[in-house]
Formats: structure tokens, sequence, C-alpha cells
């Protein structure tokens, strides 16, 4: 069966308490902070493990997105915990997976006011979550225009466009990719003429880490 990869947001109030089972998964840390063991994660900052998490908020709480991969069959981590609120943003199977050793990269990416990606791949599939500006994805015959907090789902093979809107853009965004691609880019143009044209994307890591296959 297909594993799934899921985006859930948590909100943890003043002092709220996380803990999660066992799974791969990265936190990224939208607003607040978090502390994980003796590491302190401040706003924009992320953690990748596999092991279980036990967490808490420092300070006036935190809100998170929190991207884990996992069997269908197995529901998200019910959280009890009175200080937690949390909700499933997207869940996806992942059909198309590379054979081998895989890798989760966990990055950011912005745009500048009205700037582009041209028609591309990517080498695994992966959720993104727009946290600044609006981004308009062309794809598989449709367009969305996504605003912040939106997110989506991208195959990989499938081609897509983005155009970023009026003002500064970024997402983040977790890729389920082969592991030769470790500290190497995972996009393909597909004309050859976008190939050596400028390009406007920056891009931040956070995770490039080995990936236990599920």
């Amino acid at each position: 069966m297909q594993p799934e990869l899921r985006l859930i947001e948590d909100f943890l109030s003043d002092r709220g308490a996380l803990s999660l089972p066992a799974l791969p998964r990265m936190l990224y840390v939208v607003r607040g902070s978090l502390t994980i063991g003796q590491r302190v994660l401040g706003q924009g900052e992320a953690f990748f493990g596999e092991d279980l998490i036990t967490a808490h908020a420092d300070g006036t709480g935190a809100t998170l997105w929190r991207w884990e991969l996992s069997d269908p069959r197995q529901p998200a981590a019910k959280i009890t915990h009175s200080s937690v609120i949390s909700h499933t943003k997207l869940a996806a199977p992942l059909a198309a997976l590379a054979d081998g050793d895989l890798l989760w990269r966990g990055d950011s990416v912005a745009f500048p006011t009205g700037g582009c990606a041209y028609l591309h791949r990517h080498q695994g599939p992966g959720i993104r979550c727009l946290i600044e500006g609006s981004l308009r994805v062309d794809t598989a015959g449709q367009s969305h225009t996504h605003e912040i907090g939106d997110a989506w789902f991208e195959s990989g093979p499938e081609p897509v466009f983005a155009q970023a809107g009026n003002r500064l853009t970024r997402f983040i965004r977790v890729l389920i990719l082969p592991r030769a691609l470790i500290g190497k880019s995972s996009i393909q143009y597909v004309n050859d003429e976008d190939k050596a044209k400028p390009k406007t994307q920056q891009y931040r890591v956070f995770i490039d880490a080995p990936l236990t296959r599920p």
C-alpha cells in the first residue's frame, strides 16, 4: 500500500505540550517557539526526526506545520492535551516514489513580486504550504491561486508552472526524493529554452536527511 504524506497544523497555547509517536516527520514553527529536548526552535526554524517526539511551547504558545509520512491505514495521532488544537490541512498518497533509498527534504521557496518558476518537474512528490504572498500554480490543465495558509500537493512527474502575485511570496515544502539527490536540486525544466534563463526563486534548505523507506 502506498504511504501517505500529511500536513497537520498544531496550535499550542502557552506551555502547550505535544507528544507524538515514532514516525518520519518535520515540524516547522510558523509562530512562537518550541522546545524539543534540549533544542529550542524559534519562528521559521524546522526539526526532523523519526522517533517519538515530546515538545512544549514557550512564552505565548506556538503554531506549527507538521509533515508526517505514514501508513494511510494509521490515522493521524490524536492530540488529547487541552492546550493543543490540531487539524489536518492535506493528506496525499505517494504513488510516484522512486525505487531504492529515499531522502526527506524540507525547504523554503521564495519569489520576488511577479516572479515565476518556469514549466518544470520534480524527482519526487511533496506537499507545499504558502506562508507569504500569493501564488498561481498551473498543472494538469488546471490553475489555482493559493493564499497564505493554503496547502497543495504536487506529484513530481506532472509539469508545473508557478507565478507569484504582487508581493513577496514564499512557501514551505516537503519532498520525498531519491537519496542520490542529497545536496542537489530536484528540479527539471521541461523546455530547453528555459534552462538557461535567470531564475528568480530562492531556496533555503532546512532538512536534507536520509529517510527510512516506508
